[in-house]
C-alpha cells in the first residue's frame, strides 16, 4: 500500500469538513484512514463510472467525501498506477436516520451530493446502479432487514450491485470487539443503544441469494480487530470484476 498516497487521500477527502469544525473533522480523518472499507472499494473497483450511487445509513457522507476526493486525484494524475481508474458516479444520494449527521454532509459536500434525512425502512429508493450499505443493518430486526434488503433489490432491478458490509456473527472472537466497538461508538454519536440483530456470514449470504442476488464474499476489517465481511451482490446480467489489492488478477463473481 502507498502509505503517502493514503495520507493524501485521506486530507483531500476531510479537507470539506473543515478544521474549524472539530469533530466532523477529525471524525472524518480517523475514519478514512482507520476503516480499510472506503479505500478497499476504491482499489478494488467495486463501483463502476457512470453509477447512480445509493448510500444507506450514509452518516456524515463519508463514502461520497472520499469518492470525490478519489476523482480529483485520479484527474490531477496522483493516483496509484496498479489501483482501477476512480470512478465518477453519475449521482449520489445517501440517507441517514440522524439529523445531526445530515446536517454535516450537506455542510461539507451538498453542492454535488444529495443527503436525505429519513428512516431506510421507509424512505423511497428510487432506482440505482450501485447500492452501498456499511454497518448499518444490524441496527434492525431481521423483517426489516429483508424488507430493506427487498426494497434495494427492486431499486436495481433488472440488473445493478449491492456492496453490503456486515459483522459475521460466526467470527467469535473478533465479531465480540467489533461488537462492543459499536456499542460505545453508538453510545458516544448520541445514538439510542438498542438490541442488535445480526447473523452469520452463511446466513447473510443465504438471504442475499434467496432474493436472487449472485453473492461473494470479501474480507474487510484488515488492520483491525474486527469481524467484518463485504458482500457484492451482483442481481442480473450486472457483473463487477473483484481485483484484489495490489494486483491485476480479475477475480470474477
Amino acid at each position: 500500500m502507498n502509505k503517502a498516497f493514503i495520507r493524501q487521500w485521506v486530507d483531500a477527502a476531510a479537507a470539506p469538513y473543515g478544521p474549524a469544525r472539530r469533530f466532523d473533522y477529525h471524525f472524518a480523518r480517523g475514519k478514512l484512514a482507520g476503516d480499510p472499507v472506503f479505500r478497499g472499494l476504491l482499489e478494488r473497483g467495486l463501483i463502476p463510472d457512470g453509477a447512480r450511487l445509493l448510500d444507506l445509513g450514509c452518516g456524515q457522507g463519508l463514502l461520497a467525501a472520499g469518492l470525490l476526493a478519489a476523482r480529483g486525484l485520479f484527474d490531477s494524475g496522483a493516483w496509484p498506477g496498479h489501483w482501477p481508474p476512480a470512478p465518477k458516479p453519475r449521482s449520489y444520494r445517501g440517507v441517514e436516520l440522524m439529523p445531526r449527521d445530515v446536517e454535516r454532509a450537506r455542510r461539507a459536500l451538498g453542492g454535488p451530493c444529495e443527503f436525505v434525512q429519513g428512516d431506510m425502512a421507509r424512505v423511497d429508493f428510487g432506482h440505482a446502479d450501485v447500492a452501498v450499505i456499511l454497518d448499518v443493518l444490524h441496527y434492525v430486526d431481521e423483517a426489516t432487514q429483508l424488507d430493506v434488503l427487498s426494497r434495494v433489490r427492486d431499486a436495481l432491478a433488472p440488473s445493478g450491485v449491492l456492496l453490503l458490509r456486515v459483522g459475521d456473527a460466526a467470527a467469535g472472537w473478533p465479531f465480540r470487539v467489533s461488537n462492543w466497538v459499536d456499542r460505545v461508538v453508538t453510545f458516544l454519536r448520541g445514538h439510542r443503544l438498542a438490541r442488535l440483530h445480526c447473523r452469520s456470514l452463511a446466513d447473510w449470504q443465504g438471504l442475499l441469494s434467496s432474493l436472487g442476488f449472485s453473492v461473494t464474499a470479501l474480507p474487510m476489517s484488515q488492520g483491525t480487530p474486527f469481524g467484518n465481511v463485504l458482500l457484492v451482490a451482483s442481481l442480473g446480467a450486472e457483473r463487477l470484476s473483484c481485483k484484489p489489492p495490489s494486483t491485476t488478477a480479475d477475480c470474477p463473481l
